[in-house]
């Protein structure tokens, strides 16, 4: 029986002719990624090992991103956890404020992953990289640690489900979109430690943009992993960002894969997932009339340029609804400095939003846009959950950055072809 695309990738890094799903494999590490949140607790746990130095200080990466700019005393005592730990073991890829950005948007930007690279990170939003070929997984704090002191990793191999994916997406329908509606099909367990591969010609209409959204939320199906393959705009992405060698794997005609799902995007229309999971999706034609308090456009799975370029195109010329608040981060410096440079940040602020410097912040109720008791927000982040961006009692829905840029003129949820677009 033939590997699927991910299984090729964990046997070359484990020194293997032939992996099977569920089998157990040590495998070696591209990358090893830690946040400000998550790395305090991988360097604690590393300070109880034998091992004292990294394994490789060019395959560490620590992104200070989510309580920064520190936002209190705790957080600015773990960001000076890392930023010591990194100065004492002289890592290469650590990024301070300044030229940090989103760990999701920031390593690719800066070339750290490519294609048929194996890569963990403290963040369950780590799966963003298989848009590139990549095969990465979000791990716990303690198999960080044990990533960074030994350059290895167990994995159980997974099963995976090939998603085949055709037609053209309409005008206003996203990679968001795409994801929120596979993932409103499968649910929330769906994909529960699989791998989710994608496949087929609809693949060339969507943008890089549009495929890191989709590989950045399939854990919200409760997958491993996705994946998509090496077509010419990755191998162009990456040869823009990155000097380091690309392996491009593709699966086996007889790959395994425990279902095949068709989805023809030119049927699809822009999707909103409703509190309290991202498995509660509905159209745009079927939400009804949901008044916000807040609207938020950033994160790592919608901070990037195209996002920021597609809200910018809904808000020109407009006014933010009156008494709402609309917050946009982009996902990096470099992506803020294109998005002034572009004329987009003027946009947001004429139409009455804010900027704010790259941060994951608001997405996990973090600092810089809190809800209070019975608010509600459009956000083109990830998570929904209950209390995910502030009080138990406020609600999330999240959305492409079209639906919210058009939901920040209405003062509701909104599509843009409300506003004649």
């Amino acid at each position: 029986m033939g590997m699927t695309m991910t299984q090729k990738i964990l046997a070359a890094h484990s020194g293997l002719d032939t992996v099977t799903a569920g089998q157990l494999i040590e495998t070696d590490l591209s990358l090893v990624l830690g946040n400000d949140v998550t790395a305090p607790v991988a360097i604690h746990e590393m300070e109880k090992m034998v091992i004292k130095k990294v394994f490789d200080k060019d395959k560490i990466a620590l992104v200070p991103d989510h309580f920064t700019p520190n936002k209190d005393i705790k957080s600015a005592e773990h960001c000076k956890c890392v930023r010591e730990f990194a100065r004492e073991q002289d890592i290469t890829n650590y990024f301070e404020i300044g030229e940090m950005g989103i760990e999701h948007a920031l390593l690719p930007e800066k070339g750290l992953v490519v294609a048929g690279d194996v890569i963990i990170g403290a963040d369950s939003h780590t799966c963003t990289y298989g848009a590139l070929g990549a095969f990465s997984t979000g791990v716990g704090s303690t198999d960080m640690a044990a990533g960074m002191a030994t350059g290895k990793a167990w994995f159980k191999v997974p099963s995976a489900i090939k998603f085949v994916l055709t037609g053209k997406p309409s005008k206003w329908v996203s990679g968001k979109d795409v994801i929120l509606h596979i993932i409103g099909m499968i649910g929330v367990d769906g994909a529960l430690y699989k791998s989710m591969e994608f496949v087929g010609d609809g693949i060339n209409n969507l943008s890089m943009d549009d495929r890191f959204s989709m590989a950045n939320m399939v854990i919200e199906a409760g997958a491993k992993n996705g994946i998509f393959p090496v077509d010419e705009p990755a191998i162009e992405y990456m040869k823009e960002h990155s000097v380091k060698e690309i392996k491009i794997f593709t699966a086996d005609a007889d790959a395994e894969y425990d279902e095949t799902i068709e989805i023809d995007l030119s049927a699809l229309k822009p999707t909103v997932a409703f509190p309290h999971l991202p498995e509660n999706t509905r159209t745009i034609d079927e939400v009804g009339e949901i008044k916000i308090d807040q609207v938020v456009i950033g994160s790592c799975t919608n901070g990037r340029i195209d996002d920021l370029r597609i809200a910018a195109k809904i808000l020109e010329g407009r006014k933010v609804a009156k008494g709402l608040r609309v917050i946009i981060f982009p996902a990096t410096q470099a992506i803020y400095l294109q998005a002034m440079e572009e004329g987009l940040l003027a946009t947001f602020i004429r139409a009455g939003a804010v900027v704010s410097t790259p941060t994951c912040g608001p997405c996990l109720g973090g600092h810089m846009g809190i809800l209070a008791a019975g608010e509600r927000a459009v956000a083109t982040t990830n998570r929904n959950f209950v209390g995910r961006m502030g009080h138990v009692e406020s609600e999330v829905y999240l959305a492409s950055p079209a639906v919210a840029a058009a939901s920040a003129i209405t003062g509701k949820i909104s599509g843009p072809e409300e506003l004649g677009l």
